[in-house]
């Protein structure tokens, strides 16, 4: 595997736990799944578990470890701008009944930080956690260096989505943040920004009035 980090063990740890994310494996299906040797995947698995990082459920197969939840937990608290965000997003879902998302920028990617579904059968679901590219869609350009305020997405990363995302920046006016609004093309139509536009971009605005000086 090639090193993202330039520590090798560290890459390869974390690729186990983004092999884990996916459900419980056996070691056979961990190698798999990582294309470590058996016996590699196997010593970093069990070292990750005397951290609790990796636990075994009752079939004895590696799983993510309670750990984590903590460590979920302690990342939350430290990033306010999600729980600021929560009933800002709330309210734009239930004014336009469609799912809405936070995105930040990490690196050349989007992080999504909060995901709120729509009550339709037919809906876009962004996982919350879920690292996306920065050169597709309509968030990506908004957190992109010079990027536009507020943009819209048609078809770009899946077929039949559409989004529209506007731009929340703090009181420096550097962009920290995307609002997106997201659903099938039938119902956002082949120009969201004419129809949720206004309401993303009230939304990003109140979000940076919310932002601490």
């Amino acid at each position: 595997m090639n090193s993202v980090s330039g520590v090798g063990v560290i890459d390869k740890g974390v690729l186990i736990l983004h092999a884990l994310a996916s459900g419980p494996h056996d070691l056979a299906q961990l190698q798999r799944a990582t294309g470590m040797p058996r016996a590699t995947a196997h010593r970093l698995a069990v070292a990750l578990e005397q951290h609790h990082l990796v636990r075994r459920d009752s079939l004895g197969r590696f799983c993510l470890g309670f750990e984590l939840i903590r460590l979920g937990h302690a990342a939350t608290e430290a990033f306010p701008l999600a729980e600021l965000a929560a009933p800002i997003l709330t309210a734009l879902r239930d004014l336009t009944g469609e799912s809405v998302q936070l995105y930040v920028r990490e690196h050349d990617g989007r992080r999504c930080v909060v995901s709120l579904q729509a009550n339709h059968a037919l809906r876009w679901i962004v996982p919350e956690g879920a690292l996306l590219p920065l050169g597709l869609g309509s968030a990506g350009r908004v957190l992109g260096a010079h990027g536009p305020d507020l943009d819209d997405s048609v078809e770009e990363r899946e077929v039949g989505v559409a989004s529209v995302s506007a731009a929340v920046r703090d009181r420096q006016g550097q962009v920290v943040a995307a609002v997106s609004l997201s659903g099938p093309v039938e119902r956002l139509t082949r120009s969201p920004r004419k129809s949720f536009g206004a309401q993303v971009q009230a939304a990003a605005t109140a979000l940076a009035a919310a932002l601490p000086r």
